[in-house]
């Protein structure tokens, strides 16, 4: 099933409720840096928004150097940005200790 794309008015109201994460230039996704203080806390927030992405059927493009995570998420069948990439980045949120 194909989840609804989201208009632009749509994703910067929704944007603004996460502050955290930035809209790419083309508007087709969402992007974050996270730092930590060790590798052990990068990948224990990558376990659990890996968790987080599971339950959701919805899993981010990111990469981990250290105690750094870069992710970048968008629904691909969608060709852009739906309501699970903001579900998904909050949850992500959560796991790294945020709101």
């Amino acid at each position: 099933m194909r989840d609804e794309l989201l208009t632009p008015e749509r994703v910067a109201e929704m944007s603004a409720a996460s502050p955290r994460w930035n809209v790419s230039d083309d508007g087709r996704s969402l992007q974050r840096t996270f730092k930590f203080g060790s590798f052990r806390q990068a990948f224990g927030f990558m376990t659990q928004a890996a968790l987080a992405a599971e339950k959701l059927d919805h899993h981010p493009e990111w990469s981990n150097v250290y105690s750094t995570v870069e992710v970048r998420l968008t629904t691909h069948d969608s060709g852009g940005l739906t309501e699970r990439d903001f579900t998904l980045a909050r949850a992500m949120d959560k796991a790294a200790g945020g709101d």
